[in-house]
């Protein structure tokens, strides 16, 4: 069965670098501060952040995945990239094989950010896919970069 692939990009009046340690070096302390009724709480399970690290991220109750495990595949400060697996998760993995994203930000002439995220997904062998199947997953990562990003809007000193 052929891989799934989107891409989704967004355009942001915050900088590359500010959005970049927000949502992806500093987001196990971040995240769940901004979203209390969604996050409960991630943490570094394995590794020490780089490459082959293993980060779990715990779900408030009430949402049908309660726990989710990324491996970190790639980290890339200076071009301000980022790529993992989706390696461990209750109903997330019941339709595919594997989950992986790369993100990576860009600046704009204009001072903001541009974000692109390419998700790919490996169906499991016999099961057919659709993008409808991964809509809510995709609005709710664009839905946590909104809120940072308001965050950011409204503190210009973080993560600056």
């Amino acid at each position: 069965m052929a891989v799934l692939t989107f891409t989704d990009e967004s355009t942001s009046i915050v900088q590359a670098e500010r959005l970049f340690k927000s949502l992806i070096l500093d987001a196990h302390n971040l995240i769940p501060k901004l979203l209390p009724q969604a996050i409960k709480k991630v943490e570094l399970v394995q590794g020490n952040g780089g490459p082959g690290s293993i980060q779990e991220i715990t779900i408030v109750e009430g949402d049908s995945i309660k726990h989710l495990k990324h491996r970190i595949d790639a980290l890339d400060k200076e071009n301000l990239a980022y790529s993992y697996t989706v390696i461990e998760g209750d109903s997330v993995l019941e339709k595919v094989d594997s989950v992986s994203h790369e993100i990576k930000f860009e600046a704009t002439a204009e001072g903001g950010s541009k974000t692109k995220n390419i998700s790919k997904y490996q169906p499991k062998e016999g099961i057919e896919i659709k993008e409808e199947d991964f809509k809510a997953a995709r609005e709710e990562a664009s839905a946590i970069l909104k809120v940072v990003e308001a965050y950011l809007v409204a503190n210009p000193e973080a993560y600056a």
